[in-house]
């Protein structure tokens, strides 16, 4: 598939969810370009904001099938991966799927699980199977997380693990709505009488699949391949940071990049697509020093220093088509 029809699909996609999801067009990208690069998405706000509507639009329209696991503190890890169960008839012993065996899962407020629990997903995340007894099981391709979470001040949250955060492409915030949409969410209910606004399938399954394969095929040069690289370390040499993005954070800004310039409709990186991606994709990988957090400093505020102090190359975007 060309760059050219990936982001005519992408428009199409993001224009249904937006006829029913009151929220930033902005956003949406972002998370549609991490499911492009075949990545996992954060949304992290307090409850109400429209983020479990968010997800199952988006399994909708891209004609995907979805399961939502509801994340509580009781959640046992064998009720996210699944378990053998015991049959008498035949005497011997066959796997039940458990919920993260679908397309798009909704992991919904997976920090008020305990950590064990969100432990459980890390594997499936990370090689697209869960091992339950000793045996592995291979989960669907495409295999895509959503997961939401409340902000860890909140009573009864659980402060994820660094590892798992890593796991995540993306992390973003869809934020409250703007004056237009706080008064279409008003009208919605005055007029409750009416059917709600629903996503209509606008894509198939190949047609997802074939999409995300269409980054692989997007150029990026080496003076872009260096500016990534640079960024990333900039964060490692931050005063104000303990950790710094990791190998795999390198990794994940480069695929992020190449799936939002093929949404763009580009066969090519500027630099802009990096610097549009890399709060999304760098902030959820930082870890402050005890007197940046004091102080009020937030992870997005490091990588837009970074941004601001990394030279940006050079480049002719004509020889970066070619």
């Amino acid at each position: 598939m060309s760059v050219q029809e990936t982001a005519a699909h992408a428009d199409a996609v993001l224009e249904e969810i937006l006829s029913v999801v009151v929220g930033d067009r902005a956003v949406l990208e972002e998370v549609l370009a991490g499911m492009v690069a075949r990545g996992h998405v954060l949304l992290e706000d307090v409850p109400g904001t429209g983020k479990t509507l968010t997800a199952q639009a988006f399994a909708t329209a891209l004609g995907l099938e979805f399961s939502r696991i509801q994340f509580t503190p009781d959640l046992m890890p064998s009720d996210v991966t699944g378990s053998y169960v015991f049959e008498e008839g035949t005497g011997e012993f066959h796997f039940t799927p458990g919920p993260i065996f679908a397309n798009i899962v909704l992991a919904d407020e997976i920090n008020r699980a305990p950590p064990k629990t969100q432990s459980a997903l890390l594997e499936a995340m990370a090689e697209g199977q869960v091992t339950v007894d000793g045996e592995t099981h291979d989960l669907p391709e495409p295999f895509v997380v959503v997961a939401t979470q409340n902000p860890v001040e909140q009573e009864g949250t659980f402060e994820l693990p660094e590892a798992q955060r890593d796991r995540f492409i993306v992390k973003t915030s869809l934020g409250y709505p703007d004056q237009s949409g706080t008064r279409e969410l008003i009208d919605r209910r005055a007029e409750r009488d009416k059917p709600d606004p629903t996503v209509e399938q606008v894509i198939d399954l190949e047609t997802v699949r074939e999409i995300q394969a269409t980054p692989e095929t997007v150029t990026v040069e080496d003076p872009l391949r260096d500016y990534i690289g640079a960024i990333c370390r900039a964060t490692r040499t931050d005063g104000r940071v303990e950790v710094g993005v990791s190998p795999r954070g390198v990794q994940r800004l480069f695929e992020l990049s190449r799936a939002h310039a093929a949404l763009e409709g580009r066969s090519y990186v500027v630099p802009d697509d990096v610097k549009r991606v890399a709060p999304s994709a760098l902030s959820h990988r930082l870890v402050l020093d005890a007197e940046a957090s004091v102080r009020g400093v937030s992870e997005r505020d490091i990588i837009t220093a970074v941004l601001d102090s990394v030279e940006v190359p050079a480049m002719d975007p004509s020889e970066a088509a070619s």
